[in-house]
């Protein structure tokens, strides 16, 4: 019996394991801009319009220090106060950079039909100082569970989590 349990195990672990696409597909690239599109909108044009492009109604967003955000306007909500006094001058106090080859994409289907996307990745934080300068800030993990409505891709989950100090982790970027 153990040796059909472990059969089975391996026979289901199979597929998950060769599900990754690789970064050249077509999903990988288009996510990835998907992405750079989102987190240039949240941290460093402060568009909330963009962002709300991408998102479903019923989004939702869970952050291990910042707590939960339930739908997309509840969501966007504080984003669409924080850019309505933006200057032209204006400075983005955060910026957001994806850690090189972090980025990894898993197509989700249904009876052999695309219907969605697990994407997940590393990205690290720099902040403004007292002198206008950039410094580091976290690094944390994200995954956004994206699904595709009417031929558009839009995130119904995304996740921001295992924050840590950039000093605790070696990268190239």
């Amino acid at each position: 019996m153990f040796h059909i349990l472990m059969a089975f195990s391996l026979f289901l672990g199979m597929p998950v394991a060769q599900a990754q696409l690789a970064e050249s597909s077509e999903l990988h690239q288009l996510l990835k801009k998907k992405d750079s599109l989102l987190f240039h909108a949240a941290f460093n044009s402060c568009d909330p319009e963009t962002m709300a492009t991408l998102f479903t109604e019923d989004f939702e967003f869970y952050h291990d220090k910042g707590g939960t955000s339930m739908g997309r306007e509840t969501f966007l909500a504080p984003m669409y106060e924080n850019c309505s006094g933006k200057t032209e001058n204006w400075k983005q106090p955060s910026k957001r950079i994806l850690v090189k080859n972090s980025l990894r994409v898993f197509p989700l289907r249904k009876d052999g039909v695309l219907y969605g996307a697990i994407q997940e990745g590393m990205h690290r934080f720099e902040f403004l100082n007292e002198n206008q300068e950039y410094q580091k800030g976290d690094i944390a993990r994200f995954t956004h569970v994206w699904m595709l409505q009417d031929d558009q891709w839009k995130i119904k989950r995304e996740l921001s989590y295992d924050h840590q100090p950039a000093s605790s982790y070696k990268i190239e970027n």
